[in-house]
């Protein structure tokens, strides 16, 4: 087993006025009794509201932050008095925040990284021409990380991250920020190295289509407690959150209510649009468009997915 957690706690001291001249002294879990794990090859999603507990867990799975209680292992090592071990082992991104020179050329922040982790250059260059190749950094390998966009820089993160071919690659919000096509290339990228290397990765992130395109598992963590261990389609199907399919009409027609499986949300432009919501575990989106199409004529149509903020909290109120 990679990641290794066993009823894991974090308490912090919070102080707070209590008059002109008090202040009191409360003890707040930002992890509460967490207990998981993830084998080897798994890409988990690990979400949750802001405040959740999710950096706070990640500093303890890295050896950042001690545990109040509960134990943890990370690559069989345990992170607080292994740390300098586990760092061998491990490679870690923080969205909000760079592991590479700011004033260097990016190329030399590799340089600099390969030789903290006393790489001999035939492990480490083999491997960087590999991630520039894939990620299309060569444009911008001799330019200052701090003229850097922030999607050349977290192709360069995660490249840092990679450099010693960590055995889990631990991503805290890594595409938080970035346009489309940045977000595409490095989800791509991500799913080759995983097939290809068979690198195990923890990802937390509020966008579905990180997790979607990535995880195999997720679990969702609510004041510092597990609120669900399972995949995305279990996750939706729990909390009954429901893809909605919008269609545009050649010609104003009467309102879709009669559609199987389906619940009517709005008729706009006198019917020329209509909204239809469903649920993936009952229809498919196949199914409702092969309905629809056999009623009206269609000029176009998209199927927007239930929001993770949406499905989180729904479950969270469950």
């Amino acid at each position: 087993m990679i990641v290794d957690v066993r009823d894991l706690r974090r308490d912090f001291v919070v102080r707070r006025k209590a008059g002109r001249l008090r202040r009191s002294r409360d003890v707040v879990a930002a992890v509460d009794g967490i207990t998981f794990g993830i084998e080897p090859g798994e890409c988990v999603g690990y979400i949750g509201a802001n405040g959740a507990g999710k950096s706070t867990t990640i500093k303890m799975l890295t050896g950042i932050l001690v545990p109040t209680s509960g134990s943890v292992r990370v690559c069989g090592l345990d992170p607080v008095r292994q740390r300098t071990t586990l760092a061998r082992r491990i490679g870690v991104v923080f969205g909000q925040r760079s592991q590479l020179w700011w004033d260097l050329p990016l190329h030399e922040s590799f340089a600099l990284l390969a030789a903290i982790h006393r790489l001999p250059d035939d492990r480490w260059r083999p491997r960087l021409r590999e991630c520039v190749d894939l990620l299309e950094m060569a444009p911008f390998l001799d330019t200052p990380v701090r003229q850097l966009s922030l999607g050349q820089r977290m192709r360069g993160e995660v490249t840092a991250a990679l450099l010693h071919s960590p055995e889990l690659l631990v991503l805290d919000e890594p595409t938080i920020g970035l346009d489309l096509i940045s977000k595409e290339r490095l989800r791509g990228f991500l799913v080759r190295e995983r097939r290809e290397r068979g690198t195990t990765v923890l990802l937390t992130t509020h966008d579905l289509p990180d997790i979607e395109r990535l995880c195999d598992r997720l679990l969702v963590v609510d004041h510092g407690r597990l609120a669900f261990d399972g995949s995305l389609p279990d996750l939706v199907a729990r909390v009954g959150a429901e893809r909605v399919l919008v269609v545009d009409l050649v010609e104003p027609g009467p309102p879709l209510d009669d559609v199987p499986g389906t619940t009517l949300r709005s008729v706009e432009a006198d019917g020329l649009r209509q909204q239809l919501s469903f649920r993936s575990d009952r229809t498919t989106a196949a199914e409702v468009v092969a309905a629809v199409s056999a009623r009206v004529v269609l000029r176009d149509l998209a199927v927007t997915e239930p929001d993770i903020e949406d499905v989180v909290r729904r479950l969270y109120a469950e």
